[in-house]
């Protein structure tokens, strides 16, 4: 992966589970769990049944949070204080991908369809405060979620962002194809690459990918 091809950026936006954080910890593991729970109790359904809706939001809508709001009008706020209220104990810091986020050139910012102050606590806990110039929810979209290129739009506005001179790191690769043809590069953060014409670049590990571009 030629540095050159990203020499061009000065806007580096990244997801923020399974991406600033390496897919074995786990973490949204905690969050499926409480969607599952949040579902059953605001639906007053069983568990099977809860998770089947989760899932199906998911994969028409984006979100679980953006299916619940538009097939039975839900209150974004309730949901996303109580899905995000997890154990972070095991994240653990890492000082190699701070110092490696920190030596990019320009701007870096984090942009989650979770909430900013989770996001605000995943990155405390990886030991990344203080690192980024600014942390997008979904709240900051107005919970139109990705991979909607509106929801990108509109981060993307607010910070100012020239798409031209950016790139998308992202786990799944739904949240790769509005960037892709936004003009930005785009960067897959999996254990596997996925052929698809919108992902230009695949790492296994964040880190790793991002030496390569400060040499």
């Amino acid at each position: 992966m030629p540095a050159h091809a990203f020499a061009h950026v000065r806007h580096w936006v990244f997801d923020l589970d399974n991406t600033l954080y390496p897919p074995e910890i786990d973490l949204f593991e905690q969050v499926r769990a409480r969607m599952t729970a949040f579902v059953m109790e605001a639906l007053q359904v069983d568990h099977d049944t809860a998770c089947r809706l989760r899932q199906q939001y998911w994969v028409e809508y984006g979100t679980t949070l953006a299916g619940l709001m538009r097939e039975h009008a839900m209150d974004p706020g309730p949901y996303l204080h109580a899905v995000h209220d997890i154990d972070f104990s095991a994240v653990p810091e890492d000082r190699e991908l701070r110092a490696r986020i920190d030596a990019l050139p320009g701007r870096c910012i984090v942009y989650t369809n979770g909430s900013a102050a989770y996001a605000e606590r995943v990155i405390a806990a990886r030991g990344l405060t203080g690192l980024f110039d600014a942390i997008y929810g979904v709240e900051h979209a107005g919970y139109r979620p990705k991979p909607e290129r509106a929801a990108f739009e509109a981060v993307f506005a607010a910070d100012g962002l020239e798409t031209a001179a950016a790139a998308m790191f992202e786990d799944d690769p739904r949240n790769l194809a509005a960037p892709h043809a936004m003009g930005m590069r785009t960067v897959h953060v999996a254990p596997e690459p996925l052929p698809a014409p919108h992902i230009e670049h695949h790492t296994r590990e964040l880190s790793g990918f991002l030496s390569q571009l400060l040499r």
